[in-house]
């Protein structure tokens, strides 16, 4: 059998995969539960009354969705920067330990509760986003070289510790955010990780050379040339499409745009502070440079495609179809981080007595233990393994899990001891991850059958399954007054909508990278990979632009009509999806 670089990593296996792997899994877990943990509290503390206890900033929904929009637009375009100095200037490793070490102190930042602090703590956690999110994935796919069978199930471990992150971030950050300050629900999330990148920087032996700093660029053409003598001839082949002089001035045009609006938008919402006041056509000055920049992006587009060869221009038009559709889907998905938490603090009954509040308990004990025992196993079974390699590491791993059992044992505690229970409105954020991770398998074992659909309906059958879920909510609101502040709704409507909207997420998200590399040409993947985040991008950002018009929905036309706007669009989308299967089949060139 021909030995490869990565033997190595696979002489002493966790689980049946590298020890180094579940290193990143930890991480990755907690640099997770940190995004998650903070998103989760960052709306409704902002909205929250500023009486009582416990009291939020009493911003207005526009202000405060319009600063998350901005926030999440960013952490999706940062790591393409991040990504590019990790591959040619400081290597994987450093990239992931400078990530969290500005992460850390993006949370420490926020754990203050000032307005100054609150940006600093913001424009901290999206510099460190983007060295951190890129490169951890990179450093899996160096470790896995040669190794392509185990790949995927290295990702599918590795997307548990993701969700696994999110599942125990919203639910201890929430918790404490909801029921003891909002401080040290964003100072918990730095906490964990600070302790995330300590775990992973004193476990680097395990990772050899992967991800170290890159060697220059003429030794690694030297060593490209004496590994592949023809590299360089195939570097050359097909027809490259070089930037022309109107690519790089329509670029400049859509930088600009987008700039303006991406400011303006959160300054004129939050501060009053409009830097240049206009309208055109009814269209404020945000909008009008948020439109402008989406008709140039098309246009670069639209003169750049076409000069590929046949195949690479038709595929490459396939996977902008599939762009387009993936702006929508989070643009109504990532309701969850906005508008959603408001519907359920102000119209959802989350009052449980009796029966009803200890049936709760008792589900809620279940979905906490349970995922926690399954992690602890896992960690468990590293320290057999890596102990005596890393036991600094390791130490500081088991210590962090002390203090989430430590957590947990008293959130619980305290939940039993309550006679009633209202459910605190970050509970229902943890039912993605938690359905994430019953639904994930199943959807896993479809792909891999003779089912497997093709790629226009998986993307249709994504947007109108989530579409469903918003349905459900629309038609759960329907009696609600027009200008109603309050309801009292079953919470029934909220766990149905999470599940619709889950399995419509697993039906398209992973599909994104997944045909981005199928499709496009190696030499054309960084390119886009930059239009596929941008997409996630701009999605985000739309998400929480229309979601801060909820308000203004609720009190003209009902907040029945706000999310039938999230069920219509992507049901429409979503048959046009299937309608374009032929042409798609056509323009994909036998690619599945």
């Amino acid at each position: 059998m021909e030995s490869n670089a990565t033997d190595q990593f696979f002489k002493n296996t966790v689980l049946g995969h590298p020890a180094g792997l579940f290193v990143l899994f930890f991480t990755e877990m907690w640099e997770r539960f940190s995004y998650y943990g903070m998103r989760a509290i960052l709306v409704i503390f902002l909205t929250g009354v500023i009486t009582g206890d416990n009291p939020g900033w009493g911003w207005d929904k526009p202000a405060a969705l319009s600063l998350l929009g901005t926030y999440a637009m960013f952490v999706y375009l940062t790591p393409i920067v991040g990504g590019w100095l990790a591959d040619n200037k400081i290597g994987y490793r450093l990239a992931v330990v400078i990530g969290a070490l500005l992460m850390t102190m993006g949370h420490a930042a926020m754990a203050v509760e000032t307005p100054t602090f609150l940006y600093i703590g913001i424009t901290l956690l999206i510099l460190g986003n983007g060295f951190f999110k890129p490169n951890m994935t990179s450093i899996i796919s160096k470790m896995y070289e040669g190794r392509n069978e185990k790949k995927d199930g290295a990702y599918n471990i590795f997307y548990m510790g993701v969700n696994a992150g999110a599942f125990l971030g919203i639910m201890l950050c929430g918790w404490i955010g909801e029921n003891v300050s909002w401080s040290y629900g964003f100072g918990l999330a730095g906490i964990f990780m600070l302790l995330g990148m300590l775990q992973f920087y004193f476990a680097q032996p395990l990772f050899g050379d992967i991800g170290s700093k890159p060697k220059k660029e003429t030794e690694d053409l030297i060593d490209t040339l004496v590994d592949n003598p023809e590299s360089s001839s195939n570097k050359e082949s097909g027809k490259l499409n070089r930037f022309l002089t109107i690519d790089y001035a329509l670029i400049g045009v859509f930088i600009i745009s987008a700039l303006i609006f991406i400011i303006n938008d959160p300054l004129s919402k939050i501060g009053n502070i409009n830097t240049l006041n206009f309208t055109i056509a009814g269209m404020t000055d945000s909008l009008f440079f948020a439109l402008l920049a989406a008709i140039i992006f098309i246009v670069i587009l639209a003169i750049r495609i076409p000069r590929y060869e046949r195949i690479v221009r038709d595929r490459m038009i396939a996977f902008t179809i599939f762009c387009i559709f993936t702006i929508f889907f989070w643009a109504a998905f990532e309701q969850a981080a906005g508008s959603l938490p408001l519907y359920t603090r102000d119209f959802t009954n989350r009052v449980l007595e009796g029966n009803a509040s200890l049936i709760f308990k008792i589900i809620d004990l279940i979905v906490t233990v349970v995922p926690i025992g399954i992690i602890t196993y896992v960690l468990i079974s590293l320290f057999r393994k890596t102990f005596s390699r890393i036991s600094l590491s390791n130490i500081i791993l088991g210590f962090s899990f002390v203090v989430i059992w430590a957590l947990v044992i008293y959130k619980l505690y305290i939940n039993f001891s309550a006679e009633a229970k209202e459910v605190e409105i970050t509970w229902f954020a943890i039912l993605n991850s938690l359905f994430i991770i019953m639904f994930a398998p199943l959807f896993t074992k479809w792909w891999d059958s003779k089912y497997n659909p093709p790629a226009s309906v998986k993307y249709g059958l994504g947007l109108i399954i989530m579409a469903i879920g918003f349905g459900l909510l629309a038609f759960a609101a329907r009696n609600v007054p027009l200008g109603a502040e309050t309801a009292k709704l079953s919470m029934i409507w909220l766990v149905l909508a999470y599940l619709f909207h889950t399995l419509g997420e697993l039906c398209l998200s992973p599909m994104g990278l997944s045909y981005l590399s199928k499709l496009v040409p190696a030499r054309m993947v960084a390119f886009m990979f930059g239009v596929y985040y941008l997409a996630i991008a701009i999605g985000n950002k739309m998400a929480h632009y229309v979601g801060g018009d909820i308000e203004k929905i609720t009190e003209e036309s009902g907040l029945s009509h706000f999310f039938l706007i999230f069920t219509i669009v992507p049901i429409v989308l979503g048959l046009i999806s299937f309608a374009l299967h032929p042409l798609l089949k056509k323009l994909m060139h036998g690619v599945r």
